[in-house]
């Protein structure tokens, strides 16, 4: 991420997000906005998608169904009283401009380069912003999560739910349980989804040198990865924050849930990334 212009990642998810639109039937995750908001870029589906080569396949699944799990999360949210949805490091994330929901506020975070990026996209794609939704901007390097969140009309005093997708490997460990922390000290009831990665020497070795392909493409585009986690030691961290529930799911467990019984083979695959929902005490 730099300081001038958007994530070159958030892009790349949004075009996959797209692809699962008009490449896969049935669909995990439904997002009639999602070819409207990539616009012109959409033409890239054909070159980069249309191949169906495995890496697309599963890269395209993982991002689907890690949509379709936060949004799957914030319905239970809403179902037990929480009005309050935050997502960080939405990039063209588009919840907010189909939200279901009446009377969830939500709150759209991310780097202001990223935000101004957005707002282009949206407007090209004559995409209302609804009064429901307020962009918060931070800028990480001079202000705190809470410090944004506040200045957007975000209560403290609230329950809220969070969703946290493709940006947990990018921070630095400290950083990463910074947020959650902040998440913990919200009113019980409150609740993340995230996904995260599993940490390089726990792999095998056809695991590892997929990780190590995928690493190294990010790396390239200026956004390396640099933290990673264990599953039973990350539950033992945050549950002294005052997390006390968890979910936290494997392929194998998104294969179960969000794919079986499909006759085209869309699935998640490689074992690396996991999605994790963990709620407040």
């Amino acid at each position: 991420m730099h300081d001038d212009r958007p994530s070159k990642t958030a892009f790349r998810v949004a075009l996959r997000r797209a692809a699962h639109q008009v490449l896969d039937d049935p669909r995990v995750f439904e997002d009639p906005l999602a070819l409207a908001i990539v616009g012109a870029d959409a033409g890239e589906l054909r070159s980069d998608e249309k191949s169906q080569s495995r890496i697309s396949r599963v890269m395209r699944a993982f991002m689907a169904v890690r949509s379709r799990y936060a949004e799957d999360g914030l319905a239970a949210a809403f179902e037990g009283g929480t009005r309050q949805y935050v997502v960080l490091g939405a990039g063209l994330d588009t919840f907010a401009y189909r939200n279901p929901f009446p009377g969830l506020r939500v709150f759209e975070v991310d780097h202001p380069a990223t935000q101004g990026w957005k707002r282009h996209r949206l407007e090209a794609a004559r995409i209302a912003i609804p009064e429901s939704m307020t962009f918060a901007p931070v800028d990480f390097e001079r202000q705190t999560l809470a410090e944004g969140l506040s200045r957007a009309g975000f209560r403290m005093d609230r329950k809220a739910f969070f969703s946290w997708l493709g940006v947990v490997p990018y921070l630095t460990r400290s950083a990463a349980m910074e947020t959650l922390r902040f998440v913990a000290s919200l009113p019980p009831g409150s609740g993340i989804v995230f996904d995260y990665s599993l940490p390089p020497e726990s792999l095998d070795p056809v695991r590892r040198q997929a990780l190590e392909a995928l690493a190294a493409r990010v790396a390239a585009a200026g956004e390396p990865f640099q933290t990673f986690f264990d599953p039973p030691e990350l539950e033992s961290e945050l549950r002294p924050m005052g997390f006390a529930s968890f979910e936290d799911l494997g392929t194998e467990e998104i294969n179960a849930r969000y794919f079986s019984g499909r006759s085209d083979g869309l699935r998640a695959s490689g074992g690396i990334g996991r999605l994790m929902k963990a709620r407040v005490g």
